[in-house]
């Protein structure tokens, strides 16, 4: 194992780690006048245009999608395309983030003007509160002039660090300001392991069409060709108003077999009042209800609302849809 390697890897975590403690302690009013801006042109139905160039460029792509997923309309513009037509992106109701460590990127100067020109809110984000992009910005936030990871103190790697946290502390606020709801969120990731995560009992619940429905009077032989035929693992004795009386489970009929459990009814072997959950309910809450809810982990919950019956959630279909 190369000791040299592991201890560059540690002194440079060590060195950002002490540019971001800096940045969190030098956060002063200019960082929640900037909140105020940006969520004003956000609720106006304008944009946050986030820009930079050279390694501050990739912060700004990464940030100008942090703020379109977290419920703040983003767009990242090339300052070096904006030159040459693209500054028609950038529109009066719009906001400009300008990122640039130095704040003397000469690429950023075409677009500084256009702000200036029509009156665009223009954050700066920089570590020199003397620099050309600062001095012409409505907002200045300062990352903290702090030293490097590379030993040449040329490489961005510090700045560009604490950049980037400055950009996620400004879509956090914002998304807390708007008040940002679960299932806007969700409607906002709707791929990948988050969207799985974030998807509700009611997208991957079986219908009442699917379930194994019988009535407390119905004799257990009948009951059981319901419950084979469905194919759930269980069956769900109705009450006749739309609502449940119980349900009848594999460990229902281990504990009622003997010679006379086919002739008996529905109503006499049902463990009554079930464990459900609403439609509403996240699918996560519902697996971690079958997981870690009851005494013994459970593999599906009845689904209602009201006293309503309205499905069938199983933690089969929460693995496959990736839930897990």
């Amino acid at each position: 194992m190369n000791k040299d390697a592991l201890a560059t890897a540690r002194e440079t975590i060590l060195i950002e780690r002490d540019g971001l403690t800096a940045l969190a302690d030098s956060l002063d009013a200019r960082f929640a006048h900037a909140v105020d801006a940006l969520e004003k042109v956000s609720r106006a139905q304008g944009r946050v245009i986030v820009t930079g160039m050279g390694k501050s460029g990739h912060v700004a792509r990464k940030i100008a999608a942090t703020l379109a997923s977290t419920g703040t309309p983003a767009q990242y513009v090339h300052p070096g395309e904006a030159s040459h037509g693209d500054l028609g992106m950038i529109t009066d109701k719009d906001a400009v983030i300008a990122m640039s460590n130095s704040g003397e990127a000469p690429e950023l100067s075409d677009i500084v003007a256009y702000t200036r020109r029509f009156g665009i809110p223009l954050v700066a984000i920089t570590s020199r509160p003397a620099s050309t992009l600062a001095q012409h910005s409505d907002i200045v936030l300062l990352i903290p002039n702090a030293p490097e990871a590379c030993p040449n103190g040329l490489a961005p790697t510090t700045s560009t660090t604490t950049t980037m946290a400055l950009g996620d502390a400004l879509a956090i606020a914002l998304l807390h300001r708007k008040g940002l709801t679960t299932e806007q969120f969700r409607m906002l990731h709707p791929g990948g392991k988050l969207g799985q995560r974030l998807k509700k009992v009611a997208d991957l619940m079986d219908g009442m069409d699917k379930l194994p429905l019988v009535k407390p009077e119905t004799t257990m032989d009948k009951a059981l060709l319901v419950m084979t035929e469905k194919n759930l693992g269980c069956v769900i004795v109705e009450d006749g108003k739309g609502g449940v009386a119980g349900i009848i489970t594999d460990g229902d009929l281990k504990r009622h077999m003997s010679p006379t459990l086919l002739t008996q009814k529905a109503g006499d072997i049902l463990t009554a009042n079930p464990k459900s959950v609403s439609p509403d309910a996240l699918a996560a809450e519902a697996v971690d209800m079958m997981l870690k809810g009851f005494k013994q982990p459970i593999t599906s919950l009845l689904v209602m609302d009201g006293g309503k019956l309205f499905g069938l959630i199983r933690l089969q279909a929460c693995m496959q849809a990736g839930v897990i």
